[in-house]
């Protein structure tokens, strides 16, 4: 998202987060260091009340997390991508039964 801290700027973010459905949102504490208790101003017009965690620790985990899963997913891609080229030219040989 590029844009001011503003109800404004989160809305759209938040409509694709809230489909999510999730049990509870981390937020992080360097939020609630310069804006007050609840992190950004905007949180508690969106975020239920209680179902918002404010933690460094625990966003670090999370961000550590989802940097773990990109790495595999990427790798997963690379090894399909490679799969599917190997299954191309293996059919176009020239008479060849199977593909």
């Amino acid at each position: 998202m590029i844009g001011d801290h503003s109800a404004k700027t989160f809305a759209p973010l938040w409509e694709i987060v809230a489909a999510w459905q999730c049990y509870f949102y981390v937020t992080d504490s360097e939020a609630v260091a310069t804006q007050g208790a609840s992190g950004w101003s905007v949180y508690p017009g969106f975020i239920p009340e209680g179902d918002q965690i404010i933690s460094k620790t625990y966003m670090t985990r999370v961000e550590g997390e989802n940097t773990r899963l990109r790495h595999y997913l990427a790798r997963l891609q690379t090894l399909l991508r490679r799969y599917r080229f190997a299954i191309a030219r293996r059919c176009a040989i020239p008479n060849r039964r199977r593909c």
